[in-house]
């Protein structure tokens, strides 16, 4: 369950406070104290109670209120505690996108955990996504560093990826690195990057993939030049939302991520967001070749598949798991 703000638990506290004031002060004038009890509290204090003191003690707040004005207090301000601007640089993000992508490609991989050239090509296929371009007087800052930033934390785990440290080595806010992270991937979930970044296989690789099945296997097995499997994505934690249904048969809380791939693996298609708790075989209709194999598939070409699998004419398990 996620973690209530030290602001949210604060005002809690204080409405319960406020709500056992009320309940007070309204019994209270239900049952105000009668003449008597007042000359007879008199005579204890030693008669120094005056008329002039009942009216000032009229003029105080009651409890009630002053919680009202805790409230409004803390409501007030944007930030409990006083914000002091912290030394911040973006000398290594330089670094890796100006020298080490050309000199050190070794150095540069272990950022963002692929080569400069494959880099290159995602920069080039996501650049044009509108969630890069709007009309505000704050320009973005460039693609390839916000690229880097969201590689860096896909690519690392546990501390290394909190916003505190990704800030620190970026030279960015806090809030600046979740909202670089969603703008990745808003672009990469688009549907014409999907289209761009993956296409169907030509009519000659489609003809090489069934050559190969057919000097591995055997020439019955010819047409089932492609290959569907499921794996599990693990997550660094419980989600907040929904987070029991991410929990899968393997005690994790994980994805569960489709790959459709030619012999030579080279994916062709997927589906991806699910949680770990579904089933291949839900998460297969998710699939473009699930939604289109009409399309995809010639006459007597079908793909392999396992029996987690919905069995159909273009896609079998020609054996057992």
């Amino acid at each position: 369950m996620p973690t209530k703000p030290e602001r949210q638990q604060i005002a809690d506290a204080a409405l319960q406070i406020y709500l056992a004031s009320i309940i007070s002060e309204s019994q209270t004038l239900a049952n105000p104290p009668t003449s008597s009890d007042s000359e007879s509290s008199d005579e204890l204090l030693g008669n120094r109670s005056s008329s002039s003191e009942s009216a000032s003690d009229d003029d105080l707040p009651t409890a009630s209120d002053s919680v009202l004005c805790i409230l409004g207090l803390l409501y007030s301000r944007r930030y409990l505690a006083d914000r002091e601007p912290i030394n911040k640089g973006g000398e290594n993000l330089q670094l890796l996108l100006t020298d080490w992508k050309h000199t050190r490609p070794d150095i540069f991989r272990a950022h963002v955990h692929m080569t400069p050239e494959c880099f290159n090509v995602l920069l080039a296929a996501i650049q044009t996504d509108p969630v890069f371009h709007s009309q505000s007087n704050r320009p973005q800052m460039p693609i390839d560093m916000q690229l880097a930033i969201a590689l860096y934390r896909f690519g690392h785990y546990g501390n290394a990826i909190s916003t505190t440290m990704v800030s620190l080595l970026a030279g960015i806010g806090y809030g600046t690195v979740r909202l670089v992270t969603n703008r990745i991937m808003t672009a990469v979930c688009w549907e014409q990057f999907r289209r761009a970044a993956l296409y169907w296989p030509t009519r000659e690789e489609k003809e090489k993939a069934k050559q190969w099945v057919e000097d591995n296997s055997c020439a019955a097995w010819r047409d089932g030049w492609i290959m569907v499997d499921g794996t599990l994505v693990p997550l660094y934690s419980r989600p907040g939302f929904f987070g029991n249904s991410w929990y899968d048969r393997k005690s994790n809380y994980s994805l569960n991520v489709q790959v459709v791939s030619t012999p030579d693996l080279r994916i062709v298609d997927y589906s991806v967001g699910l949680p770990g708790s579904q089933h291949d075989s839900t998460a297969f209709t998710e699939t473009r070749i699930y939604k289109e194999h009409q399309v995809l598939l010639e006459d007597g070409e079908w793909m392999f598949a396992d029996t987690a699998y919905p069995l159909h004419d273009w896609c079998q398990a020609p054996y057992k798991k």
